[in-house]
């Protein structure tokens, strides 16, 4: 259990279940962007050969504070303008945290400045676009934050990379750090409409950077009826898998847990529609001390819209993580 105090979680009316928790992001539509003046643009290129230059979004805090800055990863399909990315934003900003909210290769205003596109492993990515940030933000540390895939992204990275830079700690938000038990998870007939959801953006994903797929890769791509397939199909052979099971088991956070030294907090709600409970369940947390696991019964799949809080509950376990480090 996590050695500072985790404040309950309850759901806020009307959002009961973990499927209503999970879809209020998309039902209710993106929450305000940061005003005029308070953000701007910078771009960060990529260290490999391809040219990629990610683009980020920093955002200013109305009352500056000595305290870290905040780095969002957004999950699959997503980008900056993610609505949980823009509230967490919004709360952090608020508490006198700068923050950057990251748009990974190929996603939201990366695409047309990338001819590669993110996945659950491109740790890379994420270690560039720190070596690329202006020395300004770390000038008291970092905290990486990452959703869903990003979460798994960023556990992965918090264990190759992070003691290259000042981070003062990590934080995933429902990542699922069983790949191919996510994976099969979405193949569940109730979560048929996920899926659909997922795939269609990320074909579209495909179709939107300055060099469009081959007439022959594009008949695969737009033929996936499944993430699975998607990830047999396309992402595997582009990024050197020998398939989506090799994918998985080479990139699933759960592996690397163990080596991640930095403090670490890992939301979770056990009804999560999208990821098995079981990857972190049974997960020995005591073999690690840097991880702190908060696993709630509920709160669906980035979900955990609460009660007594108008952001989300992850939001203030991760401030007070952050609080309980300055001490």
């Amino acid at each position: 259990m996590p050695d500072f105090d985790v404040p309950p979680y309850r759901s806020r009316a009307p959002w009961w279940g973990a499927d209503l928790q999970t879809l209020r992001n998309l039902l209710r539509g993106n929450p305000s962007k940061p005003e005029e003046g308070v953000s701007h643009r910078i771009a960060l290129p990529l260290l490999d050969d391809s040219g990629d230059v990610l683009s980020a979004s920093v955002d200013e805090p109305r009352s500056p504070k000595r305290t870290p800055c905040v780095l969002l990863i957004h999950g699959l399909s997503g980008s900056e303008e993610s609505s949980y990315m823009l509230e967490s934003s919004a709360y952090h900003r608020r508490r006198g945290h700068r923050v950057v909210r990251i748009n990974l290769r190929g996603a939201g205003p990366s695409r047309m400045s990338c001819t590669e596109q993110y996945h659950a492993g491109r740790s890379e990515d994420l270690r560039d676009a720190l070596h690329a940030l202006p020395s300004e933000l770390f000038e008291h540390g970092i905290v990486l934050v990452g959703y869903s895939l990003g979460g798994n992204m960023l556990l992965k990275f918090a264990a190759e990379y992070a003691d290259r830079f000042p981070v003062v700690a990590v934080a995933s938000v429902s990542a699922p750090i069983d790949l191919a038990a996510a994976s099969a998870r979405l193949l569940d007939r109730r979560n048929w409409i996920y899926q659909w959801h997922l795939l269609r953006t990320m074909k579209r994903e495909c179709f939107g950077g300055p060099v469009l797929p081959s007439p022959e890769e594009a008949t695969t791509i737009m033929g996936c009826r499944s993430i699975l397939e998607f990830d047999e199909q396309v992402v595997a052979p582009r990024n050197g898998f020998q398939n989506a099971a090799h994918y998985y088991d080479v990139n699933q956070a759960r592996r690397y847990l163990g080596a991640i030294k930095r403090p670490t907090v890992l939301v979770f709600a056990l009804d999560d529609p999208w990821i098995p409970a079981g990857a972190y369940a049974d997960f020995p947390w005591h073999s690690n001390k840097a991880l702190h696991p908060i696993l709630t019964r509920s709160g669906g799949h980035v979900g955990f819209h609460a009660r007594d809080h108008r952001s989300p509950y992850y939001d203030r376990c991760i401030g007070e993580f952050i609080e309980t480090l300055a001490d």
